[in-house]
């Protein structure tokens, strides 16, 4: 891996399995964390990647009178339930 400015970044290799690794600094800049899922979009200038939100049905559970700051802790609370379960059963 070499490392350089901003600009240039970081490079890393592609293992057969098609597997890279992604930089601790990046890791830990953009909360990235073992069983989190990564989006790889095809652009113009090549290969876009980050990190995969699912937050397209949030609040679809909730009632419609359920204030944003409980709805804002409730989703904070179910995160940190799913971390957790990745960290415990995720399996590579």
């Amino acid at each position: 891996m070499s490392t350089g400015s901003d600009t240039e970044g970081e490079t890393t290799r592609i293992t057969r399995k098609g597997q890279v690794t992604i930089p601790k600094a990046l890791r830990e800049e953009f909360g990235l964390e073992e069983g989190d899922e990564l989006l790889w979009q095809k652009t113009e200038d090549g290969i876009r990647v980050r990190k995969a939100t699912h937050s397209a049905g949030r609040g679809m559970l909730v009632d419609d009178d359920v204030s944003e700051e409980t709805r804002e802790e409730m989703a904070a609370e179910m995160e940190s339930e799913i971390r957790e379960k990745r960290r415990t059963e995720w399996q590579p």
